[in-house]
């Protein structure tokens, strides 16, 4: 399903496809079951609505899937076999948000023969608030 990248496909400079997804509360709550995280911040809206946050937030590592799933989208199995990630997180995410995640390739390093796509990435919300910052690196093979 998933096609392995060919390194002439990728420069420096690139843009990576961008995903935009809206959260929902509904969402969030799926998120939980399928996780085991029944933090009431995310899925007990009169609790959370007590917190300074002021209401439920999204899971980080739902919002880190969007991230996966634009990088799946640009370098397929390469990606999903052996991709690496490292985020910041710098806000939460929010019910009825709509998240676009973006990013770009920074360089190309060959390692041992083998071409590694270093990628900066961004989650920000429907205001242009970043929500969070991360790199990538993948094989370009």
């Amino acid at each position: 399903m998933f096609e392995r990248p060919r390194p002439a496909d990728f420069h420096q400079g690139s843009s990576l496809p961008s995903v935009v997804k809206r959260v929902t509360q509904r969402e969030i709550n799926l998120y939980a079951e399928a996780s085991g995280d029944f933090n009431p911040i995310h899925i007990d809206e009169a609790f959370a609505a007590t917190t300074p946050l002021g209401g439920t937030i999204a899971h980080g590592m739902l919002i880190l899937a969007y991230a996966s799933e634009m990088m799946t989208r640009a370098f397929g199995r390469s990606w999903l076999e052996g991709g690496r990630l490292s985020v910041r997180f710098k806000a939460a995410a929010r019910p009825e948000d709509t998240i676009t995640t973006s990013g770009k390739i920074d360089s190309i390093e060959d390692r041992d023969g083998v071409p590694h796509a270093h990628c900066s990435l961004e989650c920000c919300n429907q205001k242009g608030e970043v929500i969070i910052t991360g790199e990538a690196v993948v094989k370009l093979q």
